[in-house]
């Protein structure tokens, strides 16, 4: 059925039943009850003679259950080929599910390994493992008194740890990309099994009784789910996707950061008792749902409006809530307390401001000043969220003044909503020190100011995104109009960023009012506008950063800057800016070309006074994305890391040599071929010296649900990311200037990133055969995002693909091709010029973090790959006319596979691939395993949904692969739809 290079290792397969019957790893122990709950729901739920076959599918893809032996494909194959279409659904459906629970599991797991690991430091906090690898080595994550303690012994000093965690930056990005594909329904279904699994298997001493009922409980609810349909039943609007992002603040966030500052305090207090604690605000949120307009046309103006709005809604709610719990807890009598001089007079000039509250609450509260202050607050609070509503309802273009509005005081016209969240916050702060010298305390009040720090009234920043093409077209229509000598689009670079900076210094204004241009820039300019409206109202904090997509010369930036002045945004002359560009240098050819590119941006005194100031000596402030996505679909993973790793090394010494700040944004997808992987292994392996305390990070897709969906859970990353950046800016080591292992990568890109473009760029069959044996036009229609998958519409090469489809689709064939194509062909080469090298490899993957991280990332995926699974799209989806050409991209690609797994096998001394991580490794088995028959019905379903494409509906022969049925397109497409949303769940990485 395949050639030998293509199969699965025999060592592989007759160890997998030995590692799973194991039985001491908690995943097993725990996985009976799943399994249980699942197969007493498929009986519960589905006829018997289908119930049976589910589970015989099952069993045939588990070698415990087939005493040891390798899945029967053939079998599941056969079994496939006699389902009729509602059966194939089922069938789907029940396997989806099965891996969701699974899921679950393993984040209970996650979470409860982590409260186990903060219970054993609390315990012991004065060990020290003395066999622990070196911190500069460490890739274990560490909890803040884990680290805390490693770096007193190192005898880090006091001060130099102060000092860092004072500037302290961490800033976690959400984005609406279209990899989470579960709806928001299930979600709640999948929160509410995973309190009950919690429940029942976290309480050891739980009742007989209440094990039952809760026991019961789950299988009521799992049943529940089964009848909830998983599939979108539209398309999601923006708004809906800001609704599904945010989600995540309400349930989890808004409470977990309070407690993460209480963490690190506790920590300090042990090992370091006279450092600073870091500002209240040293980690916090963006998003760019409802911001992010590259490639989106959904994404206007009004919609970013609208998001701006809804998030301080959100965050009205929660103050309103917290403030009304504390005017019930407050209940201190002036009788039996002091009170503060500052907060009596503050109530004598609230009593003027608002009489009504004072009429309706004076006699209750008149001797409980902390109620009545309260009570003065909750009534701003309610004008606020009035006022914002105005907002949301009247638009964008509506000015202050024309808001039909009763927030102003009558006799003195001031307003009496917050105007900002200082005003807010200083109230708080005014009964906190009122508290205080009275020698009490008030831990919700404490956590209130701590969320207000970190949220204020945005929840968080919205980053714009667009593409830089579209303000240099809207300023080429600008140019024609007023008729310059030459217009934009023909002046060479030098000419534009001449005329850029003698404009960006003009005081006239550059764009002529009333003009109608085209639609495009009209948007491009109306999106200025609105981000100077929207400051105006919220503060800048709101919307502050503009990020700017294949970013590739100087221009791209003072094109951006210039429409920015234009809108009120940026004040040359005052050398102030309310926006902060941010070039992404996404392409290997960008990535390459950044330093020189902000070099020349540096040069420039303009430019440079533009910049923000921060930390106390007031350092210009940089920010600069860098993309894994684009970078690793033009080069490969292996290219694409190292130029990464190098552009950063170089962007900080040119920085440091200028005396500029610098901020850098990674821009990670959830897979590895999009820079996904573990955040805390990841960041150790940032170049020593890039961060310096500061690091903005995407989190996108599935990747939100697998961080953010349970509090531990949440904590643990939050945790783990900050003691990361804490980690590499503090432990600094000289391993990434060593010039003969840099040598070494160039040459290892170069290889990789060669024989990947030979596939994947230059074989003038790879697009075909991408559409054809993977579901990428059919992901294309899951109902997932309000985002395009393609950049241009009706376009069907691979430039127009965005990379989010393009890993997606890699993934689901089993292929996972993006994420470690190209590395075996130059570890080999560079082995076979020198055997002596494998000696080097070995001790760049022992003792260079960043080697050892590129590695790990292979090795994952690779154990991920099933080449027998993905020959079987290859035969059963490629078309005839394309057999030879199909034939060898895949002996091509199985070639690779068998030389990449090899070598980093060599390289890592494993004999099966995740050796160093048995729990992985037994995850990574267990789904590998039980996806093979969702493969099968994925192929099945969409061999039928193609043939039904190419011809009218007919109806099915009975007997063979049909039901003698006719079935219409609508009713394949679910079928396979359910396929990709189950694989996805079985692989818990999509795009």
């Amino acid at each position: 059925m395949l050639s030998t290079s293509a199969q699965t290792p025999e060592s592989d397969r007759s160890t997998i039943a030995e590692t799973i019957k194991s039985g001491g790893h908690l995943l097993q122990q725990r996985l009976a009850l799943v399994e249980d709950l699942w197969e007493t729901v498929l009986r519960s739920e589905c006829p018997p003679d289908q119930a049976e076959r589910l589970l015989r599918m099952k069993q045939l893809s588990d070698p415990v259950a087939s005493d040891g032996e390798a899945v029967s494909s053939d079998a599941v194959a056969q079994i496939i080929r006699e389902m009729d279409l509602v059966e194939a659904i089922a069938a789907a459906r029940a396997f989806s599910l099965y891996f969701q629970l699974v899921n679950i599991l393993e984040q209970r797991i996650e979470e409860d390994s982590y409260l186990e690991s903060m219970s054993r430091s609390q315990e012991h906090p004065e060990q020290v493992d003395p066999f622990a690898p070196p911190l500069a080595s460490q890739t274990e994550p560490a909890t803040f008194r884990e680290l805390f303690e490693r770096l007193r012994h190192l005898n880090v000093p006091p001060g130099q740890l102060e000092a860092l965690l004072q500037d302290l930056d961490i800033r976690l990005v959400f984005t609406a990309h279209p990899t989470e594909i579960v709806r928001h329904t299930v979600r709640h279904k999948q929160r509410r099994v995973a309190t009950l699994l919690q429940q029942l298997q976290g309480t050891p001493a739980i009742a007989y009784g209440e094990r039952d009922n809760l026991r019961q409980q789950l299988e009521e609810e799992i049943r529940l789910w089964w009848r909830t349909d998983e599939l979108h039943q539209f398309k999601p609007t923006v708004l809906d996707e800001v609704d599904y992002a945010l989600h995540y603040f309400q349930q989890v966030l808004f409470n977990a950061m309070p407690q993460l500052r209480r963490r690190i305090s506790t920590a300090l207090a042990s090992s370091y008792p006279d450092v600073r604690l870091p500002p209240s605000g040293f980690c916090t949120f963006g998003s760019w749902v409802g911001s992010d307009r590259d490639g989106n046309p959904s994404v206007t103006p009004e919609i970013t409006w609208r998001t701006a709005c809804y998030q301080r809604q959100l965050m009205l709610e929660r103050y309103i809530g917290a403030v009304q719990a504390l005017r019930d807890q407050l209940s201190i009598s002036m009788q039996w307390s002091q009170v503060s001089a500052p907060l009596l007079e503050s109530l004598e000039m609230d009593r003027l401001r608002f009489p009504e509250v004072y009429e309706e609450r004076a006699a209750r509260y008149r001797l409980e000043p902390y109620r009545l202050k309260l009570s003065y607050m909750l009534e701003r609070l309610r004008l606020t969220q009035l006022r914002n509503q105005q907002l949301a309802e009247a638009g964008w273009q509506t000015p202050p003044e024309g808001l039909v509005t009763n927030t102003k005081a009558v006799s003195s016209g001031e307003a009496l909503h917050y105007g900002s969240v200082a005003e807010f916050r200083s109230d708080l702060e005014l009964i906190r020190n009122s508290l205080v010298s009275t020698e009490l305390t008030c831990e919700p009040l404490d956590t209130l100011l701590t969320q207000v720090h970190i949220f204020g009234f945005s929840l968080a920043s919205l980053d714009i995104r667009q593409e830089s093409t579209r303000h240099s077209d809207a300023l080429d229509e600008l140019s024609r109009y007023l008729r310059l000598p030459k217009s934009y689009e023909d002046m060479e670079e030098s000419e534009r960023v001449a005329w850029l900076l003698e404009e960006m210094q003009t005081r006239r204004p550059l764009i002529p009012q009333a003009v109608e241009w085209s639609a495009s820039t009209a948007e491009t300019i109306a999106v200025f506008r609105m981000l100077h409206r929207l400051q105006e109202e919220f503060g800048s904090r709101i919307c502050r950063t503009y990020v700017i997509s294949m970013s590739h010369t100087v221009s791209d930036l003072l094109e951006v800057l210039l429409l920015a002045k234009e809108a009120g945004l940026v004040d040359p002359a005052a050398q102030h800016a309310e926006l902060l560009v941010v070039p992404l240098f996404e392409t290997v050819e960008d990535l390459q070309r950044a330093p020189e590119v902000m070099e020349q941006l540096f040069n420039n005194s303009l430019y440079r006074q533009l910049l923000p100031r921060v930390g106390e000596n007031m350092q210009p402030l940089q920010e600069l994305m860098l993309g894994y996505s684009d970078s690793n679909k033009d080069s490969g993973f292996l290219s694409s890391n190292w130029e990464i790793h190098q552009a950063q090394i170089a962007l900080q010494d040119l920085a440091s040599r200028h005396s500029v700040a610098l901020r850098l944004f990674h821009g990670r997808g959830g897979s590895v071929g999009r820079g996904g992987g573990p955040a805390y292994q990841a960041i150790l392996a940032q170049p020593s010296g890039t961060l310096l305390g500061r690091i903005k990070i995407t989190e996108q897709g599935e990747v939100l649900a697998s961080k953010y969906s349970l509090p531990e859970l949440a904590l643990y990353n939050l945790e783990t990311v900050t003691t990361a950046v804490v980690q590499n800016s503090l432990v600094t080591n000289q391993l990434d200037a060593t010039a003969n292992w840099n040598e070494l990568m160039s040459r290892l890109a170069a290889r990789s990133r060669s024989h990947y473009r030979a596939l994947v760029h230059d074989n003038p069959d790879l697009v075909a055969f991408f559409q054809q044996v993977t579901p990428i036009e059919e992901i294309s229609k899951l109902q997932i995002s309000s985002r395009p998958a393609r950049r241009k519409s009706g376009a069907k090469d691979l430039s127009s693909l965005r990379a989010i489809p393009w890993v997606f689709g890699w993934t689901q064939s089993r292929f996972l091709l993006p994420s470690w194509f190209g590395v075996g062909t130059a570890l080999a080469e560079e082995v076979s010029s020198d055997p002596e090298q494998l000696i080097v490899l070995r001790r760049l993957h022992q003792r260079w973090p960043f080697f050892r991280m590129l590695i790990s990332k292979v090795e994952m995926t690779l154990s991920k790959v099933d080449l027998e699974l993905a020959r079987h799209y290859v035969t059963s989806l490629g078309s005839s006319d394309h057999r030879d050409a199909f034939e060898k991209i895949y002996s091509t690609i199985a070639k690779e596979h068998a030389l990449t797994r090899q070598l980093v096998l060599d390289i890592t001394g494993h004999e099966r691939l995740l050796d160093a991580d048995p729990g992985l490794q037994l995850s990574v088995d267990l789904r590998n395993r039980t996806i093979v028959p969702l493969g099968f019905l994925q192929v099945a379903l969409l061999r039928r949904l193609r043939d039904q494409n190419r011809q009218p509906p007919m109806r099915e022969s009975s007997g063979g692969e049909s039901d003698g049925r006719t079935y219409s397109r609508s009713e394949l497409l679910r079928g396979a739809l359910l396929t990709i949303n189950g694989i996805a769940a079985g692989m818990r990485n999509t795009g």
